[in-house]
């Protein structure tokens, strides 16, 4: 963190209009459920991804790595956050690069039309189209 300008970095407990929030955001760090990630995905943004070691199945980690695996996240462990988390942040916060890579590979995974679509398919099923 030796040399970096951190003033302008706001961490927030909780934050209402999250719609506000990722669009203000260079970076988001972020637990990896299913709602979070197609939002993540919409955004856009560079993410960290914490999965809950509290879920079943371990879920959030899947979800997680369906990302990671495609370079559109970074994943941080629960376990590792303390010691770990705010280095990975501020190594992407000022690698304009790897923010561009991430962000054009999580932006490619949106679907921005899912519940069109959704709706769409259970019509063709059923045979209302």
């Amino acid at each position: 963190l030796e040399g970096k300008d951190l003033k302008h970095i706001r961490v927030f407990e909780f934050i209402r209009e999250m719609d506000l929030a990722y669009a203000a955001a260079d970076v988001v760090i972020s637990r990896s459920g299913a709602l979070a990630v197609s939002e993540l995905c919409i955004a856009g943004k560079p993410c960290i991804l914490v999965p809950s070691p509290n879920v079943a199945e371990d879920h959030q980690t899947k979800n997680a790595m369906a990302l990671v695996n495609k370079q559109a996240a970074v994943m941080v462990s629960d376990a590792d956050a303390a010691k770990t988390l705010v280095d990975e942040a501020v190594k992407i916060l000022f690698d304009e690069n790897r923010k561009a890579l991430l962000s054009k590979n999580i932006t490619a995974m949106a679907k921005p039309r899912a519940t069109e679509d959704i709706v769409n398919e259970i019509e063709r099923i059923i045979g209302i189209k």
